[in-house]
């Protein structure tokens, strides 16, 4: 098993053990299992998921690093939220708002926060299958 520790600038969000966990780099996709040799990695906006207590959990994560060692696996994300907190509502407004701004050409909008945001309203969409 792996000892799963997830971290955010607001504290400690989880601690789980789980028998793999994905995750997705810059490189693409990726499955944990224990065992594995030692690994630092930046997250990309992305899925992530493990299993605790037999059952498929789900995140959506904004982004992070993912130092594992040891069958330890520490992660510091910007942001996280399980598949069954994530609003859909909510989501959808946060991605037609960030379509909006990308849309204006407007110089005073700040576009690359814009497309992150669109980005991170897809990726939550995605993890509650939208």
């Amino acid at each position: 098993m792996i000892l799963c520790k997830i971290v955010t600038p607001f504290g400690k969000y989880k601690e789980v053990e789980t028998p793999i966990l994905n995750v997705r780099n810059n490189i693409g996709e990726m499955g944990i299992l224990p065992n594995r040799m030692p690994i630092v990695t930046m997250l990309e906006i992305s899925k992530m998921s493990t299993i605790e207590n037999g059952k498929k959990e789900e995140y959506a994560i904004g982004g992070g690093l993912l130092y594992f060692k040891e069958n330890e696996a520490m992660i510091l994300v910007d942001s996280i939220e399980n598949k069954d907190e994530i609003e859909k509502e909510r989501a959808l407004a946060a991605k037609t708002r960030a379509e909006s701004l990308l849309n204006k050409n407007d110089e005073s909008v700040d576009i690359k926060r814009a497309e992150l945001s669109l980005k991170r309203a897809m990726n939550r969409l995605k993890v509650v299958g939208e």
